[in-house]
């Protein structure tokens, strides 16, 4: 396969995990009676606090710590970084716009699980191109590396800091910020491997379609 279709495959993948992934997190939050992520209930509380939208906060908060991690590692964020810090928070915004708030309490359990299901759908999807994590995920890893710490205690770490911070601030908690935590890790370990094979299966693809499109064809040949 050429790089340039194979580029092409992967980028599709990387937008289309970035959509997926904006729409879950959407669907979580208009499940917020019920709380929300710890990312997310720091972003809600700005969003109470000072205005501007919960898309707005999700992309100046990662944008902070794309400046951070890049003084820390003395290295430039991927195009990939930045286009996720910034699509994100516009398709979150996007999609809260669209999604109508529930009125019942069964429907805000319904939300959040299949929030739950598709975030983790669409972190796989947008990780299996490999064009670069996140700037949550990219201070996670930063500070793994550095310090020698699991990734888990790092994650769990940083998410127990914005959530205090988000509380306080006003953000919504509840035992749905309970099922987020204990859930999203395990569904995304699952969602992520599935993701990289159905890329690869894809790009196999992609390969066997170019080597026919190159075949000799014979002026007798029919079938």
């Amino acid at each position: 396969m050429s790089n340039k279709r194979e580029y092409l495959i992967r980028w599709l993948f990387f937008f289309a995990g970035i959509i997926i992934l904006a729409f879950g997190v959407s669907l979580t939050i208009k499940a917020k009676d019920l709380g929300l992520s710890p990312w997310d209930v720091f972003h809600y509380g700005l969003y109470i606090q000072f205005g501007l939208t919960i898309g707005t906060w999700s992309i100046i908060t990662g944008l902070i710590i794309v400046m951070l991690t890049a003084y820390l590692t003395k290295k430039l964020p991927t195009i990939g970084t930045y286009l996720n810090m910034i699509l994100l928070g516009l398709f979150i915004d996007l999609f809260n716009w669209l999604i109508p708030e529930p009125n019942l309490y069964w429907t805000e359990v319904v939300l959040l699980i299949l929030g739950i299901f598709i975030t983790a759908i669409g972190v796989g999807v947008y990780v299996a191109p490999n064009f670069g994590a996140g700037p949550r995920d990219s201070v996670m890893l930063y500070m793994s590396k550095r310090f020698g710490w699991k990734l888990s205690r790092v994650r769990n770490a940083i998410e127990l800091v914005v959530f205090v911070i988000g509380w306080l601030l006003g953000g919504p908690i509840g035992v749905g910020t309970i099922v987020i935590v204990l859930s999203i890790g395990s569904v995304v370990g699952v969602t992520i491997p599935q993701a990289e094979q159905f890329l690869n299966n894809a790009l196999k693809r992609g390969v066997r379609d170019e080597n026919l499109n190159k075949r000799k064809i014979w002026t007798n040949h029919y079938d």
